[in-house]
């Protein structure tokens, strides 16, 4: 079975291609930046974000030795929230694939986390940016202060997608112990 990391990732493989707008919501070390980056190629571009300078300069650093060029990448020192104002106009409601790994920055300050005041907002945005047939994924942690409640509110979240619009999918591990990471796919359907 695929990782949880790897199933999102299989999951955007499926959805998007080179030339695609593209968003990673929680840059983080880089990891699905630098995915995102070699999946849509130097046609595409991607816009990464995070509120702690370390993710950056992290993202940044293995950008440079995994991609030397990656100036089809825009770094944001922001909250995945103010998604709507760093991606131009002509790109939304036409991004590929938004990208979400929600918690802590691995490595990093414990206490600097995702909470649901930012996080509900920025998805409600990412959703509304998605372009038919285009892709949200969302990795929850669960075994940090808060958590279960921003899990809980992304599960009550995404349940109240309309249907006709959306299909949604959770995919976990059910016999993992110390709160294993589970994951939330949304697809926009093509429908018109």
């Amino acid at each position: 079975m695929l990782s949880i990391l790897n199933y999102a990732h299989k999951l955007v493989q499926q959805l998007v291609g080179p030339g695609d707008t593209v968003v990673d919501a929680t840059a983080g070390n880089g990891g699905d930046t630098l995915f995102l980056a070699r999946l849509v190629g130097h046609e595409g571009t991607v816009h990464a974000f995070d509120i702690q300078q370390q993710a950056i300069t992290a993202t940044k650093q293995r950008l440079a030795q995994e991609q030397p060029d990656y100036s089809h990448v825009r770094l944001h020192l922001c909250s995945h929230a103010e998604l709507e104002s760093h991606v131009p106009e002509a790109a939304q409601r036409r991004i590929g694939a938004v990208m979400f790994n929600l918690g802590y920055l691995p490595g990093g300050d414990h206490q600097a986390v995702t909470t649901p005041s930012a996080t509900i907002p920025a998805l409600q945005a990412a959703a509304a940016s998605l372009r038919k047939g285009g892709i949200l994924t969302i990795v929850l942690y669960t075994g940090h202060q808060g958590g279960e409640d921003e899990a809980a509110a992304v599960r009550a979240w995404a349940e109240q997608l309309p249907q006709k619009q959306f299909q949604v999918l959770e995919y976990r591990f059910m016999n993992q112990r110390n709160h294993p990471p589970y994951l939330i796919a949304v697809e926009k359907l093509k429908l018109d």
